[in-house]
């Protein structure tokens, strides 16, 4: 099931910068932002460090410099 939802077009443009990749959708987003909100919740006090190597895995992420799933496999003989 699926629904409409309305948000702010500044939200928006917020979300799509937010996105690794082109085509993830707006329910991956919100389910990655739920996730990181209860990481949080949990564990408040990540070093600048894990916030600085989180950024950096991102952008290595949108310029595509990732192993698929098949490839690690692969490089690891599984």
């Amino acid at each position: 099931m699926e629904t409409t939802i309305r948000i702010n077009p500044r939200t928006k443009e917020e979300l799509d910068s937010f996105r690794q990749y082109k085509n993830e959708s707006y329910d991956e987003l919100v389910r990655k932002l739920i996730y990181l909100a209860k990481l949080a919740e949990k564990d408040p006090k990540l070093s600048q460090k894990t916030i600085q190597e989180i950024k950096e895995a991102r952008e290595r992420v949108k310029k595509g410099e990732f192993y698929t799933e098949e490839e690690a496999k692969k490089i690891l003989g599984l």
